[in-house]
């Protein structure tokens, strides 16, 4: 199988190829516009594989991605191209209008046509798999889970986009046929994640000496998914889900914000250690606009269905990426040259 994946550069794409590559058969071309997020160094031996091409190009160029298809003739396109920050969103949600939404609608446009012009031979295998947050639905109280029915409720510049972009995909299966699976997952974390979110931003300051700025009251709960676990489950519904259908992909690992940052500290103390405790460098900050309370997956039909489940716990997890970023300095190094000073964002609530 050739499997176009779009945003194949970024954290989770970048985790999938790998994935791909490393334990299956199957080819890969990877779509990606390589934006700021976006790091070629996260997969390495890629090229050397023989079954990865790259095609820099901007989805929201429907020209681009047609000739790319027609190029490549893939078997399914993965849909992971998206701005994907929260707090960039608030400040800039311009870009994932037009990147979220635009980029999806020319991205379905190319490949209903793509689709409709192949033998009926490939149609009848033909997928196209697209990739999504359980941002779209609001925030939760204390009990209760996100499933596969929970209404739609994005909170967010970046959470409305994604949401109206799975509007869309559902749109092209209802109305053109088009055949589609989408997924919803929760907070991915792991090795390669730029340092903007707040795992890999606690782990680089913490290091750097520099505070650890926690939101609120860092009370804001969050389901953490492992993120080649991630990777793992996203092939398994491109190869095995059933057309039309969504998948939660959960990691059943509920933490507050505050004690992920602590466990990250108590990590750092005992890998890393310091003059002083790091947990001494946590600092409360102003809040972000709008910012939901909580956030957990219902994974039960991924799991009973597909018989995909989460190998990491969060502590498993949490120390293979607090390892990683000790031990891929040199990777963070070039991240932090290409002018990314981890700076705080998402105060200016109503932005344009």
């Amino acid at each position: 199988m050739k499997i176009l994946v779009t945003g194949g550069a970024g954290f989770i794409g970048s985790a999938l190829i790998r994935h791909v590559l490393a334990d299956t058969a199957h080819d890969i071309v990877n779509l990606d516009k390589l934006t700021y997020a976006a790091s070629l160094e996260s997969l390495p031996g890629a090229q050397a594989s023989g079954r990865y091409v790259l095609e820099a190009h901007d989805i929201c160029d429907g020209s681009a991605v047609r000739q790319i298809l027609e190029r490549h003739q893939p078997d399914a396109i993965m849909h992971l191209a998206a701005e994907s920050h929260v707090d960039r969103s608030i400040d800039g949600p311009a870009a994932f209008i037009q990147t979220n939404v635009v980029g999806t609608f020319e991205l379905l446009q190319a490949a209903r046509e793509y689709y409709e012009a192949l033998p009926a031979e490939r149609r009848a295998g033909f997928r196209f798999h697209h990739i999504s947050t359980d941002e779209v639905y609001g925030s939760l109280g204390a009990e209760g889970l996100f499933t596969e029915h929970t209404a739609y409720a994005p909170n967010s510049p970046y959470s409305a986009s994604k949401a109206a972009s799975d509007h869309l995909v559902r749109a092209w299966h209802h109305t053109y046929g088009l055949p589609v699976v989408t997924t919803n997952c929760s907070n991915n974390y792991g090795p390669y994640q730029f340092p903007e979110k707040l795992i890999p931003l606690m782990i680089l300051n913490a290091l750097d000496g520099k505070p650890l700025p926690v939101y609120g009251g860092g009370e804001n709960v969050r389901d953490w998914l492992y993120v080649d676990d991630h990777a793992r489950a996203l092939l398994t519904v491109l190869e095995r889900g059933q057309l039309g259908e969504e998948y939660n992909i959960g990691g059943h690992n509920e933490w507050k914000n505050i004690d992920v940052v602590r466990e990250i500290c108590r990590l750092l103390d005992e890998l890393a250690p310091a003059e002083q405790p790091y947990a001494d460098k946590i600092e409360f900050v102003q809040d972000r606009p709008g910012h939901d309370m909580r956030y957990a997956i219902d994974a039960s039909k991924i799991q009973r269905e597909l018989g995909w489940a989460p190998q990491e716990t969060f502590e498993t997890g949490l120390r293979k990426t607090v390892q990683w970023y000790l031990d891929n300095r040199d990777w963070c190094a070039l991240i932090s040259e290409r002018g990314f000073g981890r700076e705080r964002l998402g105060l200016k609530a109503g932005a344009a």
